[in-house]
């Protein structure tokens, strides 16, 4: 069987990424929220002619918050997957995988107010 381009390889590979996050988008909840306030502060920014940096900083934290969410699904899938029964060890591993996603949403809305609350006041 002859070996597939480079080319080809590439292009199946963003295939199989934007199946996924349009799976993601469309099976979980908490992105689907995450996606809105990401709406949300877009039109904010367009509204308030935030400047490049801030944009950069926006987007920045709007794809930490929804990567570290797609990552800490797809822990609590493979964690689901290995043990589909309670166990404490697994509760653990989920935990720190949704604290992950805590600690960027904090940040991620620490910047949103550096940059929004001198343009509201």
């Amino acid at each position: 069987m002859p070996k597939e381009s480079f080319i080809r390889n590439r292009i199946k590979s963003v295939g199989y990424a934007l199946k996924g996050m349009f799976l993601l988008l469309r099976t979980e909840s908490s992105i689907k929220i995450q996606a809105v306030i990401a709406v949300v502060v877009t039109v904010f920014g367009f509204y308030f002619q935030i400047s490049n940096t801030e944009w950069i900083l926006q987007l920045l934290a709007i794809g930490l918050v929804m990567g570290v969410e797609g990552l800490n699904t797809a822990i609590e899938k493979i964690c689901d997957y290995i043990q589909p029964h309670m166990d404490p060890k697994i509760g653990i591993i989920k935990d720190i995988s949704a604290g992950a996603v805590m600690i960027v949403s904090v940040i991620a809305s620490i910047i949103g107010l550096i940059i929004y609350v001198p343009k509201i006041f």
